[in-house]
Parts: C-alpha cells; structure tokens; sequence
C-alpha cells in the first residue's frame, strides 16, 4: 500500500493504453487477480452502449484470452454495476444448468471470484473495472487498491482512447451548445435527451462531437471549455 502514490502516477501519466493495462497487472496479480477488464459503459449498458479499453485474461474459461464481445451482455455482473454505487465482489460457479453468478459479501470456495469497481462522474455511471481470479485477496486493502488503483486507470485509458485526432473544428453547433448547457445545469443524458426530444444516442453524440470540436477527453472538461470561450454560461 505504500506504494500506491507512485502506482497512481504512473497510471495518470502512462502514454498508452498497453501500458496502462501492464501496470494493472502488475498491480493485480500479486493479489491473485490475473484477468483485468476495463470498459466504459456511459448511460446505456443496458443497450450494449459499452467500448473495452483493456482486456486480459481467460474470462470464459476457454483456457486462453477472451473477446468479451458476448461477455458484457452475458454476464449479470456486468448488468449489475447498473444498481451499485460501490464496488462489490462476485462468485461464479459451474453447475448442472450452467455457470452462476452472484454478487457477495466475502468471496469463498472454488470457482471464479471478483471485484466489480464503478466509476462516476458528471454525468452519471461512466465504466467499470473488473479484477478476477480463481484464489484473490479480498480483504479490504486490497479492496481499496484495486479500487484505486482501476478507477485511475479507467480515466487514463478513456483520455488515451477519446483523445481527438485533430485540433479542435471551430464553434459548437447550435444544438451542441444546448446539451452542455443542461449537462452543465446539472441535468443527466436522459433527461436531457427527454427535454430536448431526442434519444439518449443523438445526446451523445452531440456530446461526442463537442467533446472533439473542443479538444478534450470529458464531457465535463468540454463544459468548462465552452464556458471559458464564451459559448456557454459559467
């Protein structure tokens, strides 16, 4: 644990998405935990609006390294970051009508055991990381490690993977400017999207689009940008 400043520097300052996840493992694995899953999830899991910024591990148990193309769909765990605020622990274990999944308490016994960590921000669930592994430490310093460890991981990987190509395109589009004034009010993409009469899909996208005209990773970071060049309110 005393390690953990420069582990979390190193995360935040990393140049590319490989090395972000080498240092997750690195992180993980003394801990018992050899897959690693980072995704971002927005407000739209549940329709399969994800992107997997890093993946290792034979999640499926195939014996090799996954595509977890069918995996965020298949797995409950994954629909479960939905309803939780924190991170929690699952088990999964084979039986006679399949593979079972199960949030709990304390991880024990045989099978495949997990730590779930979500991430938030301003505009409601944005990712999760996944740790797992057949023998883990889940005790609570573990806990806040990985915990801290992934939540600065998914930031790094999702300013790496959402860095624009290109110089920021000139002034927002009318309706551009409208959604980061209510994401900037305080309002959530859905009941932007039910004010405005779009879908949760046109919202984002605006906000995808601001974010490249602007130059900046975050939906959060694109409202600062447009208040400070004047085409929003502060």
């Amino acid at each position: 644990m005393a390690a953990l400043v420069p582990m979390l520097l190193e995360l935040e300052q990393a140049r590319s998405i490989a090395g972000i996840g080498a240092l997750l493992r690195s992180i993980a694995a003394p801990l018992g935990y050899d897959r690693v899953l980072v995704f971002a999830a927005g407000t739209g899991l549940e329709r399969g609006a994800h992107r997997v910024y890093w993946i290792e591990g034979d999640w499926l148990g195939t014996g090799r390294e996954t595509d977890l193309a069918r995996y965020l769909h298949a797995c409950p765990v994954n629909r479960h970051v939905l309803d939780s605020d924190a991170p929690f622990f699952w088990s999964k274990r084979d039986g006679a009508r399949g593979a079972r999944y199960q949030v709990v308490r304390q991880p024990r016994g045989d099978g495949l055991h997990g730590l779930q960590v979500p991430v938030f921000g301003t505009t409601g669930l944005e990712g999760a990381i996944s740790f797992a592994g057949t023998i883990i430490d889940a005790s609570a310093p573990a806990r806040l490690l990985l915990e801290s460890a992934g939540t600065a991981a998914f930031r790094a990987a999702r300013r790496l993977a959402e860095a624009p190509a290109e110089r920021p395109l000139g002034e927002l589009s009318t309706r551009e400017r409208e959604v980061l004034r209510w994401v900037s009010a305080g309002r959530r993409q859905a009941e932007i999207a039910a004010t405005l009469g779009l879908s949760a899909r046109t919202v984002e996208n605006h906000l995808r689009r601001a974010r490249q005209r602007l130059g900046v990773a975050t939906t959060a970071q694109a409202v600062r940008a447009a208040a400070r060049r004047g085409e929003i309110e502060d």
